[in-house]
């Protein structure tokens, strides 16, 4: 993609349209509301901060001895997993900042350094009692279960034996011990590998040497052992330094761990390729500065002390903790099949309105949506049978011409992706829309475009200086009756691996006018077109942020001339200083704000004077909350959208993302029973207090778990 054919950044805006003009409220607040609300100094709760106590909540859930116990030791996995990346993307973004002087004081008024220094207090108490939790409570469960995590001191002879052969046949032919010394400078680290740091002694000089040993990451964390017993790798490792170390003495060995600075940044503005800009920078990745340095509290203080030299990290970024370090290996201890110490089994079913009719076979989701728009809850209906079965049989239908999707994460043996690939080669016009900056499905979504680019498809990678985050597919298909646009909409990816764990919606429609503005927006993205508005969307980053406060603000008009009024709001995050005060405006005028949210909220709740109608809640469970909904009272006449954004800057401002509204009454009322599920009294959730903390609320109902039933009963109802 040459540089001159790359739109300036200039033509990004015209990306706009909040919705249908009549839907615009003429409601605007005064300057004396906006003042009152501007002046409370600590509205706002940190954002960094906030999500440290999301992931308090994921380790509540290892702690909940109500959940079976495979499962909490994968909640104790998932805590690691989510920490990592903190650090790796938020905690490294502070301290660049920082360092480049371009840090100022948080809205939540804390200085940077102050954000820094909790953070590390914060995070520091969380994983100490992360590793407590493994050691003493969830281990030892496992221990009572049969399930064995132990040491190598608790191995008997055999198991040594053992041990040893895997050692000498497989483990030692891959090892690599690098030496520091005048000739050998110290090696480099790579981020998130586990490491032995060794001190070894010339028996024939007595002078001491360093030398460090990574623990190959493409062996299992744990080793087993025979009958559900299982001891790490590193302590297989350490017992036989000496085959590695011949003639030395080995004195120590202690496990430490680096996490460093990984995320992308690419000034595609100046790249002539902005693939070959990524690959490059993917490649410096690698190289990122620390951020953190965790390491066993048993190592030594001079080893402890050459580590922190050598990695230039300060006393302050390391962790001291009990082993065994990296707790992400206990995937594989969940994986187990101990099916009585897991969630039961699932499996989700065909949405009724694309079910098969007697065993017919497939049925034809072009035909059935030519009879009803389809609202998908996943992973509760099926994403196979529904969204990868619409474009699948798309590329196979000889009447289809067309196929324009979006591709911001997928599987790695996506069937989305190949369906794509089958059309372009059947002859289909076929437009791919890959986001090759999604974080950390870099390489991935690089190795997605050139693969469709062969096939004959029409790879774009959207406007500059946006990432293009919205989730969208249309299908144009030839019929007796002219030309009909067939389009998904949805809050996921287009990943049919996560769509089995997250909670998603999706709408399935032949809707004109959302086919319309789809087709305009789809134009946007790959050429010139430029769009003023849309009538059934909204699109960021012009207008998704103005559109849900225009209709916060009809909410609270409605409220004023005695009209039912009422916001609920379902998000990953919300942080947008404007929308909040929007929502602090809707309550201080009496509008009832419930908000339903998984991780970071900056939104103080329960504040007299600026948010006592407010309710914030939390739900984790065995899938992870994905979903965005925007619901609005509407005078009596309720209204819902449902799409990609959350309620981030990064989100309303730097990327592309849709909102839909839900086009049928069934839609709304089917998002209004689900809401109604997540607010009632009886369910079980965390809600948000003043003070930033969040407090479990232990109700009878599981919000998942009772989908799930009432999936079984539909389906066999």
């Amino acid at each position: 993609m040459s540089q001159e054919l790359v739109p300036e950044p200039i033509d990004v805006t015209p990306l706009s349209g909040s919705g249908p003009v009549d839907e615009a409220s003429p409601y605007a607040p005064s300057a004396a509301e906006l003042d009152a609300i501007s002046e409370v100094a600590d509205r706002f709760l940190d954002r960094e901060l906030s999500w440290l106590r999301f992931n308090q909540r994921v380790l509540e859930l290892a702690e909940d001895t109500d959940l079976p116990l495979l499962e909490r030791t994968r909640f104790l996995a998932i805590f690691t997993s989510n920490l990592d990346e903190f650090f790796m993307v938020r905690v490294a973004g502070l301290k660049r900042r920082i360092a480049t002087g371009l840090a100022v004081r948080a809205v939540s008024g804390k200085l940077p350094l102050e954000v820094l220094q909790t953070i590390w207090e914060q995070a520091g108490a969380l994983s100490h009692r992360h590793a407590a939790v493994f050691r003493d409570i969830v281990a030892p469960a496992l221990s009572n279960e049969g399930i064995d995590l132990v040491r190598w001191a608790d191995l008997d002879r055999e198991e040594q034996r053992a041990c040893k052969k895997l050692f000498k046949d497989r483990v030692f032919p891959v090892l690599t011990p690098l030496a520091v010394d005048p000739a050998h400078p110290f090696p480099y680290i790579s981020g998130l590998s586990l490491n032995l740091a060794v001190v070894v002694r010339n028996p024939k000089t007595d002078k001491k040497h360093f030398a460090r040993v990574k623990v190959p990451s493409n062996f299992d964390r744990f080793v087993a052992l025979g009958n559900d017993r299982f001891v790490p790798l590193e302590d297989v490792i350490s017992e036989h330094l000496a085959r590695l170390f011949p003639g030395m003495d080995v004195l120590e060995a202690h496990t430490f761990r680096v996490t460093r600075n990984e995320d992308v940044e690419v000034e595609e503005d100046d790249a002539e390729n902005l693939l070959a800009a990524l690959e490059k920078e993917l490649l410096r990745r690698k190289f990122g500065p620390p951020v953190r340095l965790e390491v066993e509290e048993s190592i030594s203080p001079s080893v402890l002390e050459l580590l922190v030299s050598e990695l230039d990290i300060s006393m302050e970024e390391v962790v001291r903790l009990p082993g065994p370090l990296d707790l992400r290996g206990l995937h594989d201890i969940a994986d187990l099949g101990r099916e009585d110490l897991k969630y039961p089994a699932f499996v989700p079913s065909t949405h009724p309105l694309l079910a098969e009719v007697e065993s017919a076979g497939p049925v034809d989701v072009f035909k059935s949506l030519r009879r009803n728009d389809v609202l998908l809850h996943h992973p509760y209906d099926s994403f196979a049978t529904s969204v990868q079965r619409f474009i699948e049989q798309a590329a196979a239908d000889p009447h289809v011409l067309a196929i324009k999707q979006t591709v911001y994460r997928t599987s790695g043996d996506s069937p989305i992706i190949d369906a794509l690939i089958d059309a372009a080669e059947a002859g289909k016009q076929v437009m791919a829309l890959v986001e090759i900056k999604a974080r950390f499905d870099e390489s991935a979504n690089i190795r997605w475009a050139r693969k469709l680019e062969q096939a004959g498809c029409h790879v774009v990678y959207g406007l500059v200086g946006l990432k293009t985050h919205c989730k969208l597919a249309m299908v144009v298909r030839d019929e007796p009756d002219g030309i009909r646009r067939y389009t998904h909409i949805g809050t996921g990816n287009y990943n049919s691996k996560t769509a089995r764990h997250y909670e998603d919606l999706g709408l399935l429609t032949t809707n004109e006018a959302i086919g319309d503005d789809v087709a305009h927006l789809f134009n946007n993205l790959s050429g010139w077109s430029r769009k003023a508005r849309y009538g059934e969307l909204m699109v960021a980053p012009d207008s998704v942020r103005s559109g849900l406060v225009d209709h916060i603000y009809a909410e609270i008009e409605h409220h004023r001339a005695g009209r039912p009024s009422g916001i609920r709001m379902k998000v990953n995050s919300l942080v947008d200083e404007q929308v909040i005060d929007a929502l602090y405006l809707a309550s201080n005028a009496g509008v009832p704000v419930e908000l339903f949210i998984r991780g970071i909220c900056a939104l103080r709740p329960g504040v007299p004077g600026l948010s006592e109608n407010i309710t914030v809640r939390s739900i984790l469970g065995r899938f992870l909350e994905h979903s965005r909904i925007f619901w609005f009272a509407s005078g009596g006449e309720s209204s819902a959208w449902i799409g990609s954004a959350d309620m981030m800057h990064r989100n309303l401002d730097r990327r592309v993302e849709v909102l839909v509204r839900l086009p049928t009454r069934e839609n709304v009322v089917a998002v209004e029973a689900l809401l109604d599920q997540a607010f009632a009294e009886e369910t079980d959730a965390w809600e948000l207090r003043e003070d930033g903390e969040w407090k479990r609320h232990r109700g009878p109902v599981h919000l998942q778990e009772a989908l799930i039933e009432a999936q079984r009963t539909r389906r066999h109802g």
